[in-house]
Formats: structure tokens, sequence, C-alpha cells
């Protein structure tokens, strides 16, 4: 059967630092995909975060390209295995230059933290419950 990928694309100022960040974090850099201009950050099989330097954005829209440390373009939002390892990702995101962003949800069922990266795109990291989403 097909796996749908999704290839988020963000716009960086800093190619080297956006790397460092992501490594530091447990991802993989794809080096074939990556240059001065962009990080391939493989997230897991079906993710792929491409991190482009404003220049490279352009590249692919005519829109203003939003800074993203005062404006939210958008909110992504990772799963976890458990609430331990929401802890670890957003824990290590911070220890790696991110910033906590937003207060902890704990609803019991669903848990989840999210983290800011260095160039104030939103990570959310949650975890449900396997009970609860399989019904």
């Amino acid at each position: 059967m097909y796996q749908q990928m999704i290839f988020v694309n963000l716009a960086v100022n800093d190619v080297e630092v956006s790397k460092k960040f992501f490594s530091d974090l447990g991802y993989t850099i794809n080096a074939q995909f990556s240059d001065e201009n962009a990080a391939s950050v493989v997230i897991s099989d079906t993710i792929v975060a491409m991190l482009l330097n404003k220049q490279r954005y352009a590249d692919f829209t005519k829109k203003e390209i939003a800074d993203s440390t005062k404006t939210s373009e958008v909110l992504l939002c990772l799963s976890a295995e458990s609430r331990e390892k929401v802890d670890e990702l957003v824990d290590k995101a911070i220890a790696a230059g991110g910033s906590a962003s937003g207060e902890t949800q704990d609803h019991g069922v669903m848990y989840g933290r999210a983290f800011d990266d260095p160039d104030g795109h939103t990570w959310e990291v949650m975890w449900m419950d396997p009970s609860v989403v399989q019904g």
C-alpha cells in the first residue's frame, strides 16, 4: 500500500543553525536533498521538514514570507509514543536552543507540550492514550 508523505517547507534564517538544532533532537539530515540553501530533516518515513533559507523559500511563493517570531503561519504537531517521550523531545528542543511555547496540556488521555524552534516555528508534541484512539 502506498504511504503518502508530507514535506513541510519552512523558511529559516540560518540553515546551519537549523541543521544543528534538529540533529540535536535526534533527527537525520538527508544530505542528498540538502545544501547551503536547504536542509532536508527526516522526521519519520513519511514526514520530512525542508528548511529553506529565505532566498530559496522565496523561489516557491509570490507571497510575503511570514516572520515566524511574530506571526503564526502554521502549528506543527508531532505524535509521541508516551508522555515521557513528549517531555523528552520538548526538553531536548529547549536544551538545543529552542524555547517553551504555551502551557502543558494534560487531559489525562491526552498530554502535550510545545516548543518554538530557533526561527520561531511552533512544534507541538502530543501523546494520546492508545485505548482512546482505538475506540
